[in-house]
């Protein structure tokens, strides 16, 4: 092998003090950006491997480049996604003292409206530059976005980041994971459809959580800030408590337009219809929160009263044939209700059954 010459001697010293002056240029213009307050995605968010292994979550460790909160105060937190659901969740947590330090949003007009909201935050457009920001990333995204998200990012050491779905588990966010970091849920039981309604409704709200032991108090004291209290599900439950909640908003207004439908019959219109029948839903529901259920059903079921069944759903099937079918699916229910309280002699519940099963 042949020693360099002179020539290559002078090319080589000639490369690396360019490369040098190319270094220093970067850093002296990163430099000035960050005083001039240019939002960055910085480079080189490296990690020291904790083993000699492959490079997943458990043998990799990312190291926090910003200060992170103080002890005893709430986590800086940052929220991606500036929808309904992060736009009230970013506005509640502010208004409760929690400090909401940056968002990300692909969307210019969601980060200006939630900047004008969180005055303060920092706006990115990719999620990535936020986690250079935060203590606690919130993804308050929909549902099927959650997944390639969190297999997107790497949460630095001692980060945490939680969803905002109702369906789905800590579980999935385990792709953004490293050593020293935790994952969770935070589902506040409101309908996001106007934000001040929204944050208003948080006010008494349920908001079930799911995790690590200590971040599951994190989690209990961000609710309590947005005036909420937290409930922890059980593993493996999600699916079955979402499923209930989609009843308790949408099966509920689902139930309203079949009540507005069967108005119109009687001649009225959707506002005559609600001011007539809400009043008896509201009556219904304070009967069950005092009560119990069971002990809130009325009507014919609890009567056995088949004589008025069948006018029903005669009449029903003249003129509402979709509310006929959901009429007798609700009233089978109410049949097994009423059965369980034992207010039916077996014969006056089979006449009851017999009703509902008989088809045109």
């Amino acid at each position: 092998m042949r020693a360099w010459d002179e020539s290559e001697r002078a090319a080589e010293a000639a490369r690396l003090a360019a490369e040098a002056d190319r270094v220093a240029e970067r850093e002296r213009t990163l430099h000035e950006l960050q005083r001039a307050g240019v939002d960055l995605d910085p480079e080189g968010r490296g990690a020291t491997a904790t083993s000699g292994g492959p490079d997943t979550p458990e043998d990799r460790e990312h190291t926090h480049p910003h200060r992170h909160r103080e002890p005893g105060e709430p986590p800086l937190t940052g929220i991606v996604g500036a929808g309904a659901v992060g736009c009230a969740l970013g506005l509640a947590l502010t208004r409760g003292g929690w400090p909401v330090k940056a968002v990300a949003s692909r969307d210019p007009g969601r980060r200006e409206r939630f900047c004008g909201l969180v005055p303060g935050a920092r706006a990115f457009s990719e999620a990535n530059a936020l986690l250079d920001e935060v203590d606690l990333v919130i993804l308050a995204v929909p549902d099927d976005a959650i997944a390639p998200l969190a297999a997107s990012l790497r949460l630095y050491s001692g980060q945490a980041m939680v969803h905002t779905s109702g369906l789905l588990g800590a579980e999935v966010l385990a792709p953004a994971m490293a050593a020293g970091t935790q994952t969770g849920s935070f589902h506040p039981l409101v309908a996001f459809a106007d934000t001040e309604r929204a944050v208003a409704a948080l006010h008494g709200a349920k908001i079930a959580v799911e995790g690590d032991d200590d971040l599951v108090a994190l989690l209990a004291d961000m609710a309590e800030a947005v005036g909420g209290t937290a409930v922890r599900l059980a593993p493996g439950a999600k699916p079955a408590y979402h499923a209930a909640a989609v009843l308790a908003a949408g099966g509920v207004v689902a139930l309203l337009d079949a009540i507005v439908e069967l108005g119109a019959v009687a001649g009225l219109d959707e506002p005559a219809a609600l001011a007539v029948y809400l009043p008896l839903v509201r009556q219904t529901l304070a009967n069950a929160e005092a009560l119990g259920v069971r002990s809130a059903l009325t009507g014919p079921f609890t009567r056995g009263d088949s004589g008025t069944l069948d006018a029903h759903l005669d009449a029903l099937r003249r003129h509402a044939p979709d509310v006929a079918e959901l009429y007798r699916v609700l009233g089978r229910r109410e049949l097994e209700l009423a059965r369980a309280r034992g207010s039916l002699t077996p014969q006056a519940a089979q006449r009851l059954a017999a009703s509902l099963a008989n088809r045109p």
